[in-house]
């Protein structure tokens, strides 16, 4: 008798209520514990821009920044996050204003399909925050995890430094993008 009523008090919740901080914004979320962060981010705080792939940790659609540093939410359990700074493509605009790296994606076609492009752009800011400058091994090797299916990368690492170009300052509006042969 004993041993059944320890089973039935160490059961799991249905729901755990937790307050996660998302783009800067702490919100209350309830959702069932066994629920990976992305599954938390599309289906229960409604922010779909954060892509579900492979669900296996292969493809990187559905990197976030937590703390700051890149992660696969397919892998990450939504109960780990809580107290975490969760950063989501949806935080990464500032109101209407965009990134840099979004503009630069944009301009340089970067984006085919879209379907990568949130977890990449994730991906490179964390890069960007690390190392304002980074080299095209640098680039190719942060963003080694992400794959992209329609663009051969080479249009992703150019906006990757263009990017950088434009954080930094060094970006002339009437000029277009350096070549890499310019860039070396």
């Amino acid at each position: 008798m004993a041993a059944a009523s320890s089973r039935s008090s160490s059961k799991i919740p249905e729901r755990v209520h937790l307050k996660f901080v998302v783009n800067g914004e702490e919100s209350p979320v309830s959702f069932a514990p066994y629920k990976t962060l992305l599954e938390v981010l599309r289906e229960d705080l409604n922010l779909i821009g954060t892509k579900h792939g492979c669900e296996l940790g292969e493809c990187g659609a559905c990197a976030v920044l937590i703390d700051g540093e890149p992660q696969l939410s397919c892998l990450v359990l939504g109960v780990e996050c809580e107290a975490k700074r969760i950063e989501t493509i949806e935080g990464l605009a500032n109101g209407a204003v965009l990134h840099p790296l979004q503009e630069a994606f944009a301009d340089l076609g970067a984006a085919q399909c879209g379907y990568c492009t949130p977890g990449i752009l994730m991906t490179a800011k964390a890069l960007l925050e690390k190392d304002p400058q980074p080299s095209r091994e640098t680039i190719k090797e942060a963003i080694s995890g992400n794959l992209c299916r329609c663009t051969g990368y080479q249009q992703i690492f150019e906006a990757i430094e263009e990017a950088a170009r434009r954080i930094k300052g060094d970006f002339d509006a009437t000029r277009p993008p350096r070549t890499p042969q310019e860039q070396t």
